[in-house]
């Protein structure tokens, strides 16, 4: 198979979705790309793909008969699954993957009302446990913030391996005070029977990603077939291949 993951939403090459495609070239990851505008369909899966990355597509993409067809190949099959956040990830603005089957899958317990988290302030993020995906990456020292988030509460089986924690900040004369909103997970991983399963409650792209997209000792820069070119952190970019390379579970 030339292809290993197929990465579906985040609008078009064009606009957001060339973000983390530019990620997956950059580290070697060949993928098939749909956009938000096109519907999912029950072939996709007969291309024997390691992971299904399901970033701002929403769950009216897909027929009752597809998510169960997902659910079975994840479950019984060993696909991995990635699903990152945004407006039409989760319950978001009208995505409704809490109405599926995707709350038997997803590592997460989704709410019934509008999940996304808007926050004006610094949302920090914090390693919560050592786990392979960030085994390289310097927590303990350096941490990149997200500019918002949807929430979501780990289920009792899952890891949350990263959180993001919401601050207000004031000013008085010249000196700044901040004060902890609250704390939520950020990125949780699990496993659906046989296939590895990831949520990441952010975006890769602006806004959501905010001041993460920059994160790193130096520079990167990729462009992926058909999409616009990224200069981004390294950091940033290991992140989301490890996420990727850990739910095709050594698969690539």
């Amino acid at each position: 198979m030339e292809k290993s993951i197929l990465y579906l939403g985040d609008t078009s090459l064009e606009i957001s979705a060339y973000y983390l495609a530019g990620v997956m070239q950059l580290s070697g990851i060949k993928f098939d790309y749909v956009s938000t505008s096109q519907p999912f369909s029950a072939d996709m899966l007969k291309k024997g793909y390691n992971v299904v990355i399901l970033s701002d597509y929403p769950a009216s993409k897909f027929t009752p008969e597809q998510l169960d067809l997902l659910k079975s190949s994840v479950s019984d099959g060993g696909l991995g699954l990635v699903m990152i956040g945004g407006w039409e990830s989760f319950v978001g603005q009208n995505a409704n993957y809490n109405k599926t089957v995707m709350k038997d899958v997803l590592p997460v317990i989704m709410k019934d009302t509008d999940d996304r988290v808007n926050w004006f302030g610094p949302c920090i993020i914090e390693k919560t446990s050592e786990h392979p995906i960030i085994a390289s990456l310097p927590l303990d020292e350096q941490l990149p913030v997200v500019g918002g988030f949807n929430e979501v509460k780990a289920k009792p089986n899952a890891v949350t391996v990263l959180s993001v924690r919401r601050f207000s900040v004031a000013k008085a004369g010249n000196v700044f005070s901040f004060s902890a909103e609250s704390i939520n997970p950020l990125l949780v991983v699990g496993t659906c029977g046989r296939g590895h399963v990831a949520a990441f409650m952010s975006d890769a792209a602006p806004h959501w990603v905010g001041g993460l997209v920059d994160w790193g000792s130096k520079r990167v820069c990729a462009q992926a077939p058909g999409a616009e070119a990224i200069e981004v952190g390294n950091y940033y970019a290991t992140l989301f291949a490890n996420i990727i390379r850990w739910a095709a579970n050594d698969k690539l």
